[in-house]
């Protein structure tokens, strides 16, 4: 059945030129050019999906979309607006009223086009999980995540392979099923600091499932790797259809934030000496292995400190029997003296 889109826009020449766009990808479209005549449209003909305009007479965008919120056959209606406010506090109100999405003016038909289907597809999930509730939901676990995904491409990534960027469209998210990933920012200077290391079976690239915002970081391959593109409406319909992994991904993202606050507080309180220490038992800890593969150049960026005096560090610790040093690895010695350091 071809979805019904209410789009309500003042502007004459933008509430055509999107209609158009909309109806060429085979959506059936209704128009309104102001709130109050998007609202009675709405009420007549139950959209499945509602794109507005912020700025109207009569009733605004946010008036729109609070009395479809308090109405009992509108109020689960994806609610997209579509305006040239690009203040963060625009934006944050609209998604705060319960917006599914916000495009900003000027955009491109491909943006317009993938909010659409994404929060159709959503939609269309929950529905279909409502109507099941109470049948059997497979337990998936992360570790196993790409065999619920396994007829889907996986894709071949030599080393040091750019997977994204900071800045570009977050249409993924990563789920690395074999070799290793780092995550990193850029400071106004150039110089590289890594905010993750990722192994086999890890998920990566989360920003927001239901805003189109841009990857915050780079990320970039350190071996040959084999990875899955999960579009954020898959991945959104897989947490909706099964609840354990829905409290997998929490957990996971509440141990990422923990471990970032952490990092927080050792690089502005610890030592140079501690800061070192306590990373090399994180890789220990999350690599499960005594020998940690990791460049001089990586493990200063991870640390947070430059490669000159981490080489130092490092042979401070060798000296002192703790650890075992090469051009690509450190392997730990005497885990105990390491991770009581200070």
């Amino acid at each position: 059945m071809t979805a019904k889109i209410l789009l309500i826009e003042a502007s004459d020449d933008l509430r055509e030129n999107t209609a158009a766009i909309l109806e060429l990808a085979n959506y059936k479209v209704h128009t309104a050019k102001n709130g109050r005549e998007g609202i009675e449209i709405a009420l007549n003909i139950k959209p499945d999906l509602v794109i507005s305009d912020i700025p109207m007479t009569e009733i605004d965008g946010y008036g729109v979309l609070q009395i479809f919120r308090k109405n009992e056959e509108l109020q689960m209606t994806p609610f997209i607006f579509m305006s040239a406010k690009t203040k963060h506090s625009d934006v944050r109100k609209g998604m705060d009223l319960g917006a599914s999405d916000y495009i900003t003016i000027p955009f491109y038909n491909s943006e317009l086009l993938s909010a659409v289907e994404s929060r159709l597809n959503i939609a269309k999930s929950y529905k279909e999980n409502k109507n099941t509730q109470g049948k059997f939901n497979e337990k998936i676990e992360l570790e196993n995540l790409d065999m619920f995904f396994k007829n889907k491409e996986k894709f071949n990534y030599k080393n040091g392979a750019s997977i994204y960027c900071e800045g570009n469209n977050s249409n993924y998210v990563y789920y690395l099923i074999k070799g290793k990933v780092k995550t990193f920012r850029n400071n106004e200077y150039g110089k590289e600091f890594i905010t993750s290391i990722f192994k086999n079976k890890s998920l990566f690239g989360f920003t927001s499932l239901l805003e189109n915002m841009p990857y915050i970081e780079n990320a970039v391959t350190l071996e040959n790797s084999i990875l899955l593109k999960i579009t954020k409406s898959e991945f959104l319909n897989a947490i909706i259809k099964n609840d354990y992994l829905a409290v997998r991904i929490v957990d996971l993202l509440v141990k990422k934030l923990d471990y970032l606050k952490s990092q927080l507080i050792h690089l502005a309180y610890d030592s140079v000496r501690k800061k070192t220490a306590e990373t090399l038992y994180e890789l220990y800890l999350d690599g499960g292995s005594d020998i940690i593969e990791i460049s001089r150049s990586n493990l200063a960026s991870l640390v947070g400190i430059a490669k000159e005096t981490l080489i130092r560090t490092l042979t401070e610790l060798k000296e002192e029997n703790i650890i075992k040093t090469n051009r690509k690895a450190v392997k730990i010695i005497n885990h105990k003296k390491l991770k009581n350091i200070k």
